[in-house]
């Protein structure tokens, strides 16, 4: 396969109206939910990304109908799964794959797959995973190729999150479904997504109660009935336009978004003195000048967000003064800055964990790869805001998270446009 590069020309003032897709991390759960019940769902509103094809490409193997209706709609259904061991494949390009293993438990009592995949951002370790399903009776046997889990039929348990984790949540959410007995989850993730996904749960027949707070109760049902779906808008897809739209110095529209989920990121903007306006479903940018700098410390919801940590980054470079940034959630998650810098960027890596943002600076451009899916997108703000051309390679990780992002920018006045190495 060939692969494909980003060719952008920077310094366009964009204008008009973005439409924000669904949720990347909401889609993934309800394709992975499907596995509890032999009904079917049906699915809107998804985002056609790389992350869903992969997903789609591994519920098919195990043995999952899904079905493509219209450009992001879907029927699902998991009557006939033929096998507990999922593609390595897929499983290695992704790693929410390791969610699958509360419904497989839940529903069929044994799973077996190869560690998880995906975009590498420091280690991501799935003990909370494993400790959790154990805690459910789960046995575990692992070695250096994977490792499986089985149970003659899992119980509820109260289960202490030693560290947040909003996969480890919803992986358990779906284990406690079906799960004998009541479950209770304390220090559980709060995020918006996990919400959506219990109350869309509970229309299907689970009795779920508390999500959104850091204590979640579910009665174990003995099945799920079908039910429909409709993805909840992506608040990271409308952080980043907001941001973008900012650095870009023009007007522009985000339109289908659910701006009360970005509380804190907000604050963070009028801080900047991001010129804004919010409605119930949309914002409004402005032409913003004079950015101030801010310090950020990301956070589990409702902090702000560790995945709009690297677009911010890019409109601090523009604020005239010092900004530290703290990053608590991810190792490594830091070292594309050095990127940055190659762009013009002045940002001093203190720690793995902590860096130091000098602005405003001139940034150029430059060849550049994406190391993952946030960090590509920023490097791509980055781009469409400096002097000359950038080409972005790898661009398959930024594929991932946003649905044809080049045609969508060309819309509002961006140079971008795909090529083939």
């Amino acid at each position: 396969m060939m692969k494909e590069s980003f060719l952008i020309k920077g310094g366009n003032i964009l204008k008009g109206e973005i439409e924000v897709r669904g949720a990347k991390n909401a889609a993934l759960k309800v394709f992975i939910a499907s596995v509890l019940t032999d009904q079917e769902w049906l699915v809107s509103n998804v985002p056609e990304i790389g992350d869903i094809a992969i997903t789609i490409e591994l519920l098919k193997d195990l043995g999952l109908k899904i079905e493509r209706i219209k450009k992001g709609v879907y029927k699902i259904q998991a009557k006939d799964i033929k096998k507990e061991e999922l593609n390595p494949k897929w499983v290695q390009k992704i790693r929410t794959s390791i969610i699958l293993a509360g419904p497989m438990l839940a529903r069929f009592g044994k799973i077996r797959l190869a560690y998880p995949g995906g975009c590498f951002i420091g280690k991501r370790p799935i003990d909370l995973f494993l400790e959790g399903l154990m805690a459910f009776g789960a046995r575990f046997k692992g070695d250096q190729k994977g490792f499986s889990l089985e149970t003659k039929g899992l119980k509820g348990a109260t289960f202490v999150f030693p560290q947040i984790s909003v996969t480890a949540t919803e992986c358990l959410i779906m284990a406690g479904v079906l799960a004998k007995g009541k479950t209770v989850l304390k220090n559980a993730a709060m995020e918006p997504e996990i919400i959506s996904l219990a109350e869309f749960l509970n229309n299907c027949g689970a009795k779920i109660r508390g999500a959104g707070t850091s204590e979640i109760i579910i009665e174990g049902v003995k099945s799920l009935t079908k039910g429909s779906y409709k993805v909840i808008p992506d608040r990271i897809e409308t952080g980043t336009f907001a941001i973008l739209s900012a650095l870009t110095k023009g007007e522009v529209k985000i339109i289908n978004c659910c701006p009360e989920h970005l509380e804190v990121v907000w604050t963070i903007l009028k801080k900047s003195r991001v010129n804004f306006e919010i409605g119930k479903d949309f914002v409004l940018v402005k032409p913003s000048h004079n950015l101030k700098p801010v310090n950020v410390v990301t956070h589990e919801y409702p902090g702000f967000p560790t995945d709009l940590q690297p677009p911010l980054t890019v409109l601090l470079t523009q604020a005239k003064g010092l900004s530290l940034i703290r990053e608590t959630i991810f190792e490594g998650r830091l070292f594309y800055t050095d990127m940055l810098n190659q762009m013009g960027a002045n940002i001093i890596m203190c720690d793995p964990h902590r860096i130091v943002v000098q602005g405003p600076s001139k940034l150029f451009g430059r060849r550049i790869v994406s190391p993952d899916i946030r960090a590509g997108i920023s490097l791509l703000i980055a781009a469409l805001i400096s002097q000359g051309e950038s080409v972005i390679e790898n661009i398959e990780q930024i594929d991932r998270g946003y649905e044809k992002i080049e045609e969508r920018l060309q819309k509002i006045g961006a140079e971008i446009k795909r090529i083939s190495a």
